[in-house]
């Protein structure tokens, strides 16, 4: 029997990445919450799994040749996935490096970016406008450039549905937040709802509804574990 891949986890578009993954592999997985408001990324033994104090991680029991492998950082664990079971991404080089481009478009831009939009519209004790529309206005760029692959192509990375949609998707969840809108976007808001039609990604929203039920990153002391944190130093 094969014995179920640790996750560890807090309900954020980074941690969906790997419940949705999860689910459309049909992985066995277990949830270790990772209460990030509560300051849990700062615990020695999480450090050890993930040394830059960010969540997800996961432990895999069956690793390469049968080792235990902790990953961390989820674009690398996306790929562990797909790798490990020989699905979502494509074996030839070709279909691979388009699925990895537009893996490292999300990990490089779309959460950054969309990230700090939310931040500063959302999160940020101070309404600083040039802030506000600056990652406004990058957020809109990124998603035009989604919008524009999208109109002819079916997913993201071409034809196949794979890591690159998975990656991409829970980022465009709270797009209204981020100060967006799809009504002007076709192409991107056929992709979404497609998205949000799979059973995998229905379950991989859903799987921890209830951890975090209640917090809030504005509360204070959350917010300055989240934003304010200088936990981690070099010693």
């Amino acid at each position: 029997m094969t014995k179920p891949i640790e996750l560890f986890y807090w309900p954020t578009p980074n941690g969906w990445k790997i419940t949705i993954a999860l689910e459309e592999l049909g992985l066995p997985y277990t949830i270790t919450p990772v209460n990030i408001g509560g300051g849990d990324q700062f615990k020695p033994d999480f450090l050890k799994i993930s040394p830059n104090n960010k969540m997800p991680a996961i432990i895999d029991p069956d690793g390469p040749g049968g080792t235990p492998i902790s990953i961390f950082e989820s674009g690398a664990i996306l790929i562990y996935l797909a790798e490990k079971t020989g699905h979502l991404m494509p074996s030839d080089p070709a279909g691979r490096y388009e699925v990895l481009q537009w893996l490292m478009f999300q990990m490089g831009g779309i959460g950054p970016m969309l990230g700090q939009a939310h931040h500063f519209r959302q999160y940020a004790p101070e309404k600083i406008q040039y802030a506000i529309d600056r990652y406004t206005n990058e957020a809109g760029r990124l998603y035009n450039v989604l919008d524009t692959r999208l109109a002819d192509h079916e997913w993201v990375a071409g034809d196949s549905y794979s890591i690159a949609d998975i990656a991409i998707m829970p980022w465009i969840v709270p797009y209204e937040r981020q100060g967006q809108s799809l009504a002007d976007r076709p192409h991107l808001k056929r992709w979404f709802e497609a998205m949000n039609a799979r059973p995998a990604v229905v379950a991989g929203l859903a799987v921890a509804k209830g951890i975090g039920a209640g917090q809030s990153p504005t509360d204070p002391k959350a917010f300055q574990t989240l934003f304010g944190s200088g936990q981690y130093q070099k010693r």
